[in-house]
């Protein structure tokens, strides 16, 4: 039998011939790794088409007429051409240069190498040659070589077949390779939004604030890596704290960022932040000038003023949504929504006006962003405020933390327990 001359005949059962390709493209399709695809590949079509000889050929990222030789039979060593490029020899010219500069299959069965060829070392002694292309957007960027001892050994009847064969495989390794770069590309980009996202939690409250007479819980969550809400805490003159809530429009990083920004503009404010009004202004002033311009990015937010010796509440909104306050006297549900005003980051002579509320001994107080009442539920249907006032008219008395645990709940149950598609942000603050 010659070197050429298949290890199934082609007149030979078809089952066994079929459980022999099943059995190959099954090891194929487990493979992860494109290096032992190819390696495992080349084995078995050996098997099927023993040849004398056999090389890869590759002219990625070269101009004519050079390229370089990516595997081989006579190299002891098994080279990674993918990771260990360096260790590739890098020829030009020769037969082989003008086969794979050629861009089409051919066959040469009187095949004679010439001594100066610069690949003749891997040539040498063969009389026949088949060159089968592998094209990437219709280019022969990589070509497999096969060799034989003797001449017109390569049969011209099965040619079309192996080049279609081999083209198919080269698409199938080609995109291993790329899920595996695309893999190593998400991993690092994955670690790095790990590290943005660390540094913006660490922008919020590490605590919270020790109020006489007040009781706060609160409870941050992103729908990806990092996100653009934000909350703060204050301190001012005379016992009272400033509470702001943020919500950067838009997600993940670009959000994350400008709730930094957001962040570090509001802590240097000239002076105590003071009344609500004037901060605002002064965010939404710097917003303008320095970072968003003619972005469609904008920033709701809420920033109020509480006294604990008093219980009054002094607030004005950036085009946020207004605190719901349950009434501890009445158990009513009241909305903060006067002193409203365009969110920040849209015109930077904007003027933002104060608004206040009496609170009293019993009131529960809830600051929070739009991915709670805007959470939805397997049909499409939004959780809304309605079902946010419920859950507080139902707690009761209950202590702030488990008033908001409850809030989480019952989101997560009217969500079936879906990823969040929006940043989620709740400030409970009860009056005792």
């Amino acid at each position: 039998m010659s070197s050429s001359t298949p290890r199934t005949d082609p007149h030979e059962d078809w089952q066994t011939r079929l459980a022999f390709i099943v059995e190959t493209m099954r090891e194929m399709s487990s493979q992860t790794d494109p290096q032992e695809m190819v390696k495992n590949y080349g084995a078995r079509m050996r098997e099927l088409l023993p040849r004398d000889g056999w090389l890869a050929l590759s002219r990625r990222g070269l101009e004519s007429p050079k390229y370089r030789i990516t595997r081989s039979n006579t190299w002891d060593e098994d080279i990674n051409p993918w990771t260990q490029k360096d260790r590739l020899p890098l020829l030009d010219r020769g037969v082989l240069g003008e086969l794979i500069y050629a861009n089409q299959p051919r066959i040469i069965n009187n095949f004679r190498p010439d001594p100066d060829d610069p690949a003749f070392e891997y040539l040498d002694g063969m009389r026949s040659l088949s060159a089968i292309p592998q094209y990437d957007r219709g280019e022969a960027l990589n070509m497999i070589v096969s060799l034989n001892r003797t001449p017109d050994s390569f049969d011209t009847e099965e040619f079309p077949e192996l080049v279609w064969m081999s083209n198919l495989f080269g698409r199938a390794t080609h995109n291993l390779v790329l899920h595996e770069q695309l893999d190593a590309a998400y991993q690092l980009v994955d670690q790095e939004l790990k590290v943005v996202a660390d540094i913006q939690r660490s922008l919020l409250p590490s605590e919270l604030p020790s109020i006489p007479g007040t009781q706060f819980a609160a409870h941050y969550q992103t729908s990806r890596r990092a996100g653009g809400d934000y909350y703060d805490f204050f301190p001012l003159p005379e016992g009272k704290w400033g509470i702001l809530i943020a919500d950067v429009s838009g997600h993940g990083t670009p959000a994350a960022v400008l709730m930094a920004v957001t962040h570090s503009i509001a802590h240097t404010h000239p002076g105590p932040p003071t009344p609500p009004g004037s901060l605002l202004a002064y965010l939404n002033a710097q917003l303008c000038r320095c970072y968003i311009g003619e972005s469609d990015t904008f920033v709701t937010a809420l920033y109020a003023i509480y006294d604990p010796s008093s219980h009054e509440l002094t607030y004005a909104s950036a085009g946020h949504l207004p605190p719901r306050v349950r009434s501890g006297a009445s158990s009513t549900m009241v909305t903060l929504d006067e002193g409203g005003g365009l969110p920040l980051g849209i015109d930077p002579q904007h003027t933002f006006e104060d608004a206040t509320y009496q609170l009293a001994s019993g009131d529960r107080v809830l600051f929070y962003t739009d991915g709670i009442t805007e959470a939805e539920s397997p049909a499409g249907e939004m959780f809304g405020t309605s079902r946010l006032d419920a859950i507080l008219l139902e707690a009761g008395q209950c202590a702030a933390q488990n008033c908001l645990d409850n809030i989480l709940r019952r989101v997560d149950a009217f969500t079936a327990s879906a990823p969040a598609e929006d940043d989620r942000t709740l400030l409970v603050a009860d009056v005792c």
